[in-house]
């Protein structure tokens, strides 16, 4: 990650993320704006890999910026960052593309490690977003008939690194938890992937669901 683009229209934030998103990403260039109107100038001027967007703005929806984002600049990578967590913000924010989801009441460290996951090919995903898909989900999205059908046969200890991400874990924190490498970590995520034929977090939390590895009372 390159150029990041901040969208949000607390100061203390903007200046937080600024002063640390070097750590995660070594010599990136940081633009802030407050409004979508200030975050629309710097896109037409600057091309930004990643963009940290709130939805609450001064001027309007950041789910409309999101919209507008991945319509006219596919290739840019945008992480919703919101004191949401309600199933309509999280569900509007995934459909109009959002790669990830943080939410703002879990330390500022956990963000970051959170946002690290770019990095391993893992779409930051906060855990209590994770348990917003899951109970959206075993709350009659999908019948329990269907649920308890899946084709997909994966090993024990696939089934416990499934298990870990779609709750809400890092990978070092997996690996930590499994006593394994992080390398192992990523080989397993990367069959479990393929396997389920899946490409994010959120994928990887709905399919867990279907295999009963986890249930709503996660924490």
């Amino acid at each position: 990650m390159r150029n990041v683009l901040i969208v949000e229209d607390h100061d203390s934030s903007r200046a937080w993320w600024k002063d640390h998103l070097d750590e995660i990403f070594p010599g990136v260039e940081v633009s802030a704006a407050d409004t979508i109107a200030a975050a629309e100038t710097l896109l037409a001027r600057h091309q930004f890999t990643l963009v940290i967007l709130d939805i609450n703005l001064p001027d309007g929806s950041g789910i409309d910026l999101l919209q507008q984002i991945n319509a006219e600049f596919p290739d840019t990578y945008v992480i919703i960052c919101s004191i949401y967590d309600d199933d309509k913000h999280i569900f509007a924010s995934l459909r109009a593309g959002a790669k990830g989801y943080l939410l703002k009441d879990q330390p500022r460290s956990r963000q970051l490690d959170q946002l690290k996951e770019i990095v391993h090919g893992q779409p930051p995903l906060s855990p209590g977003i994770a348990r917003r898909i899951l109970t959206y989900f075993s709350e009659g999205q999908e019948s329990l008939r269907e649920i308890g059908k899946h084709p997909v046969q994966l090993s024990g200890r696939e089934k416990e690194v499934l298990s870990l991400i779609a709750k809400g874990y890092s990978r070092p924190e997996v690996a930590k938890l499994l006593e394994i490498t992080l390398n192992t970590v990523a080989g397993y995520t990367k069959a479990i992937y393929q396997k389920l034929n899946i490409s994010n977090r959120a994928e990887a939390v709905v399919e867990a669901v279907k295999l009963g590895l986890i249930d709503r009372d996660i924490e």
